[in-house]
C-alpha cells in the first residue's frame, strides 16, 4: 500500500492506496476506507495508474458534473456527512431539486439538481464520509 499526503485547499490528507484489481481498488483517507472504480482500467503497470488518479480525483472540482454513460454525475461541493438522500433511483427530478444533504463544518449543505431528468444512481449513503468531488448521483 503506497502512502502520500496531500494538501487540498489548505487541508492535510493522508491518503493510502491499496492495489488496483482490474478497474477497483482501495483508498484510505485520513483514516476512512473508499471503494474506488477507476474510469479506465491500469493497462501495463497497474499500481501506477492509480497513483497518478488519486490527486486529479481529490483535487476535482467542486461540485462539476461528469458525464456518465448518458448521465449526468452530481458531486459533493465540499468534504463532509451525508445526513440524508432525499431521492431514489427511477425517480423523476427537476433542475434546482434537493437531492440530498451534506453537514460540513456543523453547517447542512442541500446538493441540488443541475438537471431535468431520472435519477439512474446512487452514490452515497446516509453517514457516509465523502470528500470535495466524491459521486452523490446520477441523473440520467
Amino acid at each position: 500500500m503506497k502512502e502520500y499526503k496531500f494538501k487540498i485547499n489548505g487541508k492535510d490528507y493522508a491518503v493510502q492506496i491499496g492495489e488496483a484489481d482490474g478497474k477497483n481498488l482501495t483508498v484510505n483517507v485520513n483514516g476512512a476506507d473508499y471503494q474506488v472504480e477507476l474510469e479506465n482500467a491500469p493497462v501495463a503497470a497497474p499500481a501506477a495508474a492509480p497513483v497518478a488518479a488519486a490527486p486529479a480525483a481529490a483535487a476535482a472540482p467542486a461540485a462539476a458534473p461528469k458525464a456518465a454513460g448518458a448521465g449526468l454525475t452530481i458531486k459533493s461541493p465540499l468534504p463532509g456527512i451525508i445526513i440524508s438522500i432525499d431521492v431514489k433511483e427511477g425517480q423523476a427530478v427537476k433542475r434546482g431539486q434537493k437531492l440530498a444533504v451534506i453537514e460540513a463544518m456543523k453547517m447542512e449543505n442541500d446538493i441540488l439538481s443541475e438537471a431535468d431528468g431520472t435519477v439512474t444512481a446512487i452514490h452515497a449513503r446516509k453517514g457516509d464520509s465523502v470528500l470535495e468531488g466524491a459521486d452523490i448521483v446520477t441523473i440520467g
